[in-house]
């Protein structure tokens, strides 16, 4: 039997994963910051132990981590999948929206997966699921700090794999793309207190766009979860694992683009190397 770690398991991704996992015959220790809120169906499985955390403070993450192992003995898979979403400009969102969304979304990911780390170290197994998004692949107006949030979970994915594969531990960085979840929600989502006209044709078009969506989004969020366990059960898993259509295509459109570009600016990429006669500069 596994034991499965999950940040934020009160709804969305968490609470579907979660559910999943007790299905599978697993066992689950589901978190967030008023346990309270995890289902109730979910609180009263023998299986589940739910955990008061707030992923920005490190000594709860600990805390947890030390419940978790006493509880069931190890912790196999970590699912950081805590977060949120900011809409605004970058001229649109202060200081503080950024600090506050940084310090969820990437820091509180560190503060967990430094905490759980070292119980997978002594296993020498577990795997890491770090919950990034289509927008840390490929950013776009008005999700701007967003999706500097997801790019940074991105880069650590891809460090810590290659980091935690001799130790014989997994990382994978998954890319929902949009998943008919509260994810759109006011619950899930907030806008910048600040709003500037000139920004209207462009992140005044996501906002609205963004309520539009809301509840109409094409990824079926059950499948996500049941991917998850096929994803665990994977020999030879993925370091990153774009989900949904949408996703996909945007990928592919992404690279068309990039490659593109290179094509088109490959010769003065190229020219800064030295060349004969060339002066070292100092």
């Amino acid at each position: 039997m596994r034991t499965w770690f999950i940040t934020g398991a009160s709804r969305g991704f968490g609470k579907l994963i979660a559910s999943s996992a007790l299905a599978a015959g697993d066992a689950v220790v589901a978190t967030a910051r008023d346990p309270e809120s995890i289902p109730e169906f979910l609180r009263q499985h023998a299986n589940l132990l739910a955990l008061k955390l707030d992923v920005t403070n490190e000594a709860q993450a600990r805390e947890a981590v030390r419940a978790a192992v006493e509880r069931f003995g190890h912790i196999d898979v970590l699912v950081n999948n805590a977060g949120y979403g900011v809409i605004g400009a970058i001229e649109e969102t202060s200081a503080i929206e950024v600090e506050r969304v940084f310090k969820t979304n990437v820091f509180g990911l560190l503060n967990i997966t430094r905490a759980v780390l070292p119980q997978m170290r002594v296993q020498r197994s577990g795997h890491i699921l770090n919950f990034s998004s289509i927008g840390g692949y490929s950013s776009s107006a008005g999700f701007c700090i967003y999706c500097a949030t997801k790019f940074a979970v991105e880069g650590i994915s891809e460090a810590m794999s290659a980091e935690l594969q001799p130790l014989g531990i997994h990382a994978t960085v998954v890319e929902p793309g949009y998943f008919r979840t509260t994810f759109l929600s006011d619950s899930s989502v907030v806008s910048t207190a600040a709003r500037i006209d000139d920004y209207a044709g462009t992140v005044g078009k996501v906002r609205t766009f963004a309520a539009g969506a809301d509840g109409q989004q094409p990824g079926n969020p059950k499948r996500l979860a049941e991917a998850m366990i096929a994803l665990v059960n994977a020999t030879n898993p993925p370091r990153r694992l774009p989900l949904g259509a949408d996703t996909v295509q945007r990928i592919e459109q992404k690279h068309r683009e990039v490659e593109a570009e290179l094509a088109q600016w490959r010769v003065l990429a190229m020219s800064t190397g030295f060349m004969d006669g060339d002066k070292e500069t100092s």
